[in-house]
């Protein structure tokens, strides 16, 4: 029987259990996911959702996971749960037992992401686990930024060890990591919220194995796994043989770009994706553990071939990922590691770059791709009440076959920012800006998502700092089959528009105001060939200019309304045919 041939379920377990245990188990992950935002204090995890949520059989393989949740948590909690539940042998742990941990190269590959793992016992026996994994809103060090030039200086590092027991919680833990960060009661806040959440699952789990009369969900697992296995598989199958190529450039550190390079290997109902080629790793911390770049390039695997199929530990079996040992996406302990995410996120598209003429149906154009996070601090000497706040935001994707790229959308990570309003009630920060850019998503048939402009003061008298780590300044990203680039990013001082240093810590003085220009996502195909009435309704909308719709698009478009006019509803606009048609007969 060929791989991609339908599985056999294993003798007694009933197909139609197997079909409603994998929707109850589906419902209950919601259902965990639910509880731990709702009662979350960082607005990191309550309004961003930087998070992750899953289930696994007793031997730490992942069943699966809540709706929500970033690929880099989910995928690399995937892995790091074996390490997790092979800590502690069955009989070291008990009801009441709950794991911590935060080391980069067990889980998700920052020391800021801490994973709290809940075994599931059932008649004295581990049957299960819940485990989630949440970016702390700090965990001390340095605040999150790249400048770090080893491990040691980010942070507080947890190894696997017990955050509670059957006795109750580990109060020196607690107070040493309460000791060790900037926003102890929201960080410790969130560990409560990750721990409860579980409880929340396991309880959930326990109620079906009573209803179904299950003493083992292993079997029932087994085939949920095999099952998506099968369905990857035979959507490998359908690909060509063969090996393909791709390389990017990011920004990495101090004007030092890096480069990554992969070869995709399709190999009949297997893919082999090797980095060999990407940059050494850094003297800074752009680095990303081998766990994150596993994360990352599975995720981009399976939404390339079988977006549909469950996700859990089966999807990751026909997907053989290697990079090399010292390189920026194999890093050695103790490098630093704090901004993995301004590399490891651009693997997605670097593999559908690679996969685009393996394809049929065709693949995004490149995206802003890193996620842009800033971490702002307020603590000068007479500040009433210092803040540390983490904030994301968002460039524009890629151009879609079929369909423009999202504006101001996070891929591949999902993270979503927060509302203006929860920023300023939190913080004496006041956004003065937030608007999408003209013109910054990459002209196509199919235009890339827009990015965004955000400017940010602060109010009172005190001093303030930022650490901005963003990525696509130098490098933006390119569009795809005749599509172009979208615009780069900038990071400025907003009265003199000088560009301000990245990826480390900026100081502020009371009365600065800053800029950020969010990237766009590259175009896909031709713009030559975008409808006219597409282009005319990016213009009114705002999203192309009437410079940029005759010049990129060979659209010529007349404003006719009032010159003074603010709201310029679609009538005040004309379309010049015959100069439209001109321009258009030039680029063929």
């Amino acid at each position: 029987m060929s791989r991609s041939t339908p599985s056999v379920p294993p003798e007694g377990v009933d197909p139609i259990v197997v079909g409603l245990v994998s929707n109850r188990l589906h419902s209950m992950l919601n259902e965990q996911q639910t509880a731990l935002v709702n009662t979350a204090f960082s607005p990191v995890v309550r309004e961003s959702y930087d998070l992750a949520c899953a289930v696994f059989d007793s031997r730490g393989s992942m069943i699966g996971q809540s709706s929500g949740g970033t690929p880099g948590h989910i995928n690399a909690l995937a892995t790091g749960m074996r390490h997790i539940a092979s800590r502690f042998s069955a009989d070291s742990l008990a009801e009441g037992d709950v794991l911590i941990t935060n080391d980069p190269w067990m889980t998700a590959g920052q020391i800021n992401d801490i994973t709290v793992a809940t075994p599931v016992f059932r008649d004295g026996r581990t049957v299960a686990w819940f485990a989630s994994c949440c970016h702390s809103p700090d965990i001390g060090g340095r605040i999150l930024s790249a400048a770090a030039t080893e491990v040691f200086e980010e942070g507080l590092r947890l190894p696997i060890m017990k955050l509670r027991s059957a006795d109750g919680p580990d109060e020196v833990l607690e107070e040493l990591i309460r000791a060790n960060v900037r926003t102890p009661n929201e960080t410790m806040g969130d560990i409560y919220a990750q721990v409860a959440a579980n409880q929340v699952g396991a309880r959930s789990l326990l109620r079906l194995m009573d209803e179904f009369g299950l003493d083992s969900i292993d079997a029932v697992a087994a085939e949920i796994m095999d099952r998506s296995e099968g369905a990857l598989r035979q959507a490998i199958g359908q690909l060509a043989d063969g090996t393909y190529h791709a390389s990017m450039e990011c920004d990495g550190f101090g004007g030092e770009p890096l480069a990554l390079e992969v070869a995709v290997t399709i190999h009949g109902e297997s893919i082999e994706v090797d980095y060999a080629g990407s940059s050494p790793q850094s003297p800074f911390g752009v680095n990303v553990v081998l766990n994150y770049t596993r994360a990352y390039t599975s995720f981009a695997i399976k939404a390339a071939l079988a977006p549909e199929v469950p996700h859990n530990a089966g999807s990751f079996r026909p997907v053989h990922i290697t990079a090399p040992e010292g390189s920026v996406l194999n890093c050695l302990d103790p490098a630093p590691v704090a901004s993995r995410h301004l590399v490891g996120h651009f693997l997605p598209s670097l593999v559908f770059e690679a996969l685009r003429p393996a394809v049929p149906g065709g693949l995004p154009a490149t995206s802003a791709d890193a996620l842009w996070m800033t971490v702002w601090r307020g603590a000068a000497i007479g500040e009433e009440a210092p803040f540390t706040l983490t904030v994301f935001g968002a460039g524009g994707s890629g151009g879609r076959p079929g369909k423009d790229g999202l504006s101001t959308t996070g891929f591949p990570t999902g993270v979503r920012a927060a509302p203006t309003e929860v920023l300023e009630t939190l913080t004496p920060l006041v956004q003065t800006q937030r608007e999408l850019l003209t013109d910054s998503g990459g002209p196509g048939r199919f235009r890339g998502g827009l990015g965004q402009q955000l400017q940010v003061r602060r109010r009172g008298g005190h001093g303030w700092s930022v650490n901005a780590n963003i990525d696509r300044v130098h490098h933006p990203a390119p569009g795809a089959l005749g599509g172009a680039a979208g615009d780069a990013g900038s990071f400025v001082d907003a009265a003199t528009e000088e560009p301000l240093p990245r990826k480390s810590l900026v100081r502020l003085d009371a009365q600065t105001q800053v800029e950020f220009r969010f990237p766009g996502g590259g175009g896909y195909a031709d713009p030559r060939q975008r409808p006219v009435e597409d282009v005319v309704d990016d213009v009114v909308n705002g999203y192309v200019s009437l410079e940029a719709a005759r010049q990129e698009y060979g659209v010529a478009v007349q404003y006719v309304g009032p010159p003074e006019a603010t709201i310029r509803p679609p009538e005040h606009f004309r379309v010049q045919q015959e100069e439209t048609e001109r321009l258009r007969a030039e680029r063929r």
